[in-house]
């Protein structure tokens, strides 16, 4: 007899933010190997952070404690940030944010030396490689399964906004894709990513586990790519469709609004989770990858079509008609975001400047070292 997934209660509307950096080489701009060595180094002077490897030695992966809003995520991230770039440059590394590098070639990669890893790269053949993309993930705190599930519906409507906000992947492998957010299309390529398949509450969930389980497909939660997933023996709810942004100033503000989405739809509570919903899922994510904020996505309620960036602005004044959720920095950020551009945008600008893919790589390596604030000052110098 199988036991159920028991989901660990938390405190309501907790965060928890996870990173995925690139690690790069300072002489040319691409991908190199050194995260077991960067890890090493870290957790001997960083005891305290989580810090860990990822797929591939060219990666690795952050992560914040549970905090309640936004300045508390902000710090640990600079925490993490300062800890993790002080021990890359012993190796003559550099680390950085962006949702894919620009034209490394997956070819050349080396799958980190540890179980699950092999296991991955073992199932998934090349794909494991190429999943050399870096994402942010958003853990939001849940009383019980069934809020969970809720939350997992109710976050899905919002995920076009998520993805638009956090583009940071035009390029790929030298090439500009004509997508603001790229990476979505590496994920895709793996057989249980998309969205959950529609449940009601955590009892059906659990059965739809079990039958999964039985198949011998999957074997934890962690063989779910999903777009959305529950996370029960953390007691959250985790958004994974973030890329990676190029400032940690964007990954709090991108966290502090998932919160504030959150406590949306949690507090309309007796509204009815209809499969219907899913029917423009599929087209509006498409839009938001593509085009990022410019896209046109319908509102499954409505059937209207609406502005991702009049889609935003319109969800952030219903979250401070219900109670002033968002942190007066995230405010500033989102609008900035909304005005002048997505991290996708500021890449597109910045090879102009720049002249070249390389370079455009060591300008996101020193934003990324910097605060958004004062590393606008440094360029306008």
């Amino acid at each position: 007899m199988t036991q159920s997934l028991e989901f660990h209660r938390s405190e309501r509307l907790t965060l928890g933010v996870e990173l995925e950096l690139q690690l790069v080489d300072h002489r040319d701009g691409d991908l190199t190997r050194a995260a077991s060595d960067l890890v090493t180094i870290t957790q001997a002077r960083y005891p305290q952070l989580d810090i860990k490897l990822e797929i591939t030695e060219s990666m690795i992966e952050v992560a914040t404690g549970i905090q309640r809003g936004y300045a508390g995520v902000l710090g640990d991230l600079r925490a993490l940030r300062d800890a993790v770039c002080e021990c890359a440059a012993l190796l003559n590394v550099g680390v950085c944010g962006g949702g894919a590098h620009p034209f490394q070639s997956w070819t050349e990669r080396h799958i980190v030396a540890a179980p699950r890893m092999n296991y991955i790269s073992d199932l998934y053949g090349y794909l494991a490689k190429q999943f050399t993309v870096f994402g942010q993930h958003v853990h939001v705190g849940c009383p019980d399964g069934d809020a969970a599930i809720r939350l997992v519906h109710g976050l899905s409507r919002y995920i076009p906004q998520f993805i638009a906000l956090a583009a940071s992947s035009p390029f790929l492998r030298g090439t500009d894709t004509a997508f603001d957010c790229a990476r979505m299309n590496t994920v895709a390529a793996f057989p249980l990513s998309g969205r959950m398949p529609f449940v009601l509450d955590w009892e059906q969930f659990n059965v739809y586990f079990e039958k999964m389980r039985s198949t011998g497909v999957v074997q934890s939660m962690k063989d779910f790519y999903w777009d959305i997933r529950p996370k029960p023996e953390f007691g959250t709810v985790e958004v994974r469709v973030f890329d990676t942004p190029l400032s940690i100033e964007r990954a709090a503000t991108l966290a502090s609004y998932v919160q504030g989405v959150a406590r949306l739809v949690l507090a309309n509570s007796d509204a009815v989770i209809d499969e219907d919903a899913y029917l423009v899922y599929s087209f509006n994510r498409f839009q938001a990858c593509r085009f990022g904020l410019r896209g046109e996505i319908v509102d499954p309620e409505t059937r209207a079509r609406v502005r991702l960036d009049n889609d935003v602005r319109s969800t952030i004044e219903r979250i401070n008609a219900l109670e002033p959720g968002l942190a007066e920095p995230a405010l500033v950020d989102l609008e900035h975001c909304l005005t002048r551009g997505n991290d996708s945008s500021w890449l597109r600008a910045e090879l102009d400047r720049a002249g070249s893919l390389e370079m455009l790589v060591k300008a996101a390596t020193q934003r990324f070292l910097q605060s958004d604030a004062n590393f606008a000052q440094a360029a306008r110098r």
